[in-house]
């Protein structure tokens, strides 16, 4: 496979000469503010903001499909497609995002919990409640499973 000098760009991460140019092979190679390598958009100073309101707007539309699409109510019904279709969203480089980005969880956090009130039954009861009734664990206890899961896969 040949190597493309037209897809690479460079994401500078230092307070470096901006007139720097990097080259690649004698072709001067673009300078990027943020990039995106398997679909996890960083930029510049590692921030991952973006990537998680990014993440935040996947999950709640893929869990708007589901409200809207699913005839039953029923915990049956709703726990499995939202551990089929919406969690992945959520867990996917989430150990990226880490525990210095604790301000951005908040957003990608409310998924879960909304899936929760879309039970039957379970509309009334405190966030807490919900995931005890439906068996499930908080997105923060999700999150700890895959940190303390993640280097053992490697």
């Amino acid at each position: 496979m040949k190597f493309n000098k037209a897809k690479c760009k460079v994401l500078p991460m230092a307070w470096c000469n901006p007139k720097h140019k990097c080259r690649l092979g004698g072709e001067r190679i673009e300078s990027s503010p943020e990039e995106k390598d398997l679909e996890v958009l960083v930029d510049e100073k590692l921030n991952v903001t973006w990537q998680c309101l990014i993440t935040a707007q996947k999950a709640n539309r893929v869990l708007g499909c589901i409200k809207s699409s699913a005839n039953s109510r029923s915990r049956e019904v709703i726990l499995p497609l939202h551990s089929a279709l919406v969690r992945p969203h959520l867990e996917y480089c989430a150990q990226l995002w880490g525990p210095q980005h604790k301000k951005e969880h908040g957003a990608v956090g409310g998924s879960p919990e909304e899936a929760t009130k879309m039970i039957r039954g379970l509309e009334q009861l405190s966030y807490e409640d919900r995931l005890r009734e439906s068996g499930l664990f908080s997105q923060q206890k999700r999150r700890l499973w895959g940190d303390l899961r993640a280097p053992s896969s490697t």
